[in-house]
């Protein structure tokens, strides 16, 4: 994998122009993640199809996309105001909502499912696209916490399938994981680099494990941490401000967790513990439970591990 990732870096690091490796790229999904990953597709020169199920979500999409692209703009564009409102224009015309996928599939190169995170939900959209899609098209997943072997079985092209795993905010972090199962190629995956490239994003190579590489360190660390109160063995302000001052990290693992949403945080350790119980990272936390049962699952519901 790592002898992959540098040879793709030394091939096209002699290329200092070249046109984008997709050129029409379907984002199923109007929500903060896919409505992110339209805006830089678009804002970086890819005609892009953003489904959802109605027009009021796909409205409501755009209209972030919008903001987005303003602030985007004043800043990048701080000395050139027109400039600017150039570049806004130009990015959302190259986005066409649609409420179906069947016309926008039918000529896409790439598609990125960033529906919601439930298996059957995820296979049943990809079974629908097999028939539709060309068959060059590259099949691709979101997600952040389901493996991406077990949604591909719903695809006869498991050699054109992957997973490019984005984070939010979208427009503002720079990692890409781009993730491979057994059968992808390796046509498939210098594709899905090189469009992390054309996105403007530092891609890392990570095989199907579970998480990947950033949530599998970062979600048992943030347990970790709610277990280490659970103990008693030390205070949730503590922890968060020996983590900042002590390990150099902007967030504290709480602080993090209440950002990330306690509910997420729960689903996916829950999914983690079904398909590997014994293994004592993924082991289910009664103080995590609790929050989450209580609707406290932070700073959406204005109360988590801390009040907001």
């Amino acid at each position: 994998m790592a002898n992959l990732c540098k040879t793709f870096v030394r091939s096209f690091a002699t290329s200092a122009q070249r046109a984008n490796v997709f050129n029409h790229v379907t984002v199923v999904g109007g929500g903060l993640m896919g409505a992110g990953i339209a805006q830089v597709a678009a804002s970086t020169a890819h005609n892009v199809a953003l489904v959802d199920q109605n027009n009021t979500i796909l409205g409501k999409s755009m209209t972030s996309i919008q903001k987005s692209l303003d602030r985007v703009a004043k800043k990048k564009f701080a000395d050139s105001p027109a400039a600017g409102e150039q570049f806004v224009r130009d990015t959302l015309a190259r986005i066409t909502p649609a409420t179906s996928p069947i016309t926008c599939v039918s000529h896409t190169d790439l598609v990125i499912e960033a529906i919601v995170e439930d298996l059957e939900t995820k296979k049943k959209l990809f079974r629908e696209l097999e028939a539709l899609a060309p068959q060059h098209t590259i099949f691709t997943s979101n997600t952040s916490s389901l493996p991406i072997g077990e949604i591909a079985v719903a695809s006869k092209r498991k050699d054109r399938f992957g997973g490019l795993h984005f984070f939010n905010p979208v427009p503002m972090m720079k990692l890409l994981e781009v993730v491979r199962i057994p059968a992808t190629s390796d046509a498939t995956f210098d594709k899905l680099l090189a469009f992390g490239k054309d996105m403007g994003k530092t891609t890392v190579c990570c095989k199907d494990t579970p998480g990947f590489i950033v949530n599998r360190l970062l979600v048992p660390y943030m347990l970790e941490a709610v277990r280490m109160v659970e103990r008693g063995d030390a205070s949730i302000k503590d922890i968060d401000t020996a983590m900042k001052l002590g390990a150099g990290y902007p967030m504290g693992p709480f602080e993090l967790s209440d950002y990330v949403g306690l509910d997420t945080m729960k689903f996916i350790l829950d999914g983690w513990h079904k398909s590997f119980p014994d293994n004592p990272l993924f082991k289910p936390s009664h103080l995590l439970d609790k929050l989450v049962a209580q609707g406290k699952l932070g700073n959406k519901t204005g109360e988590g591990f801390y009040k907001h």
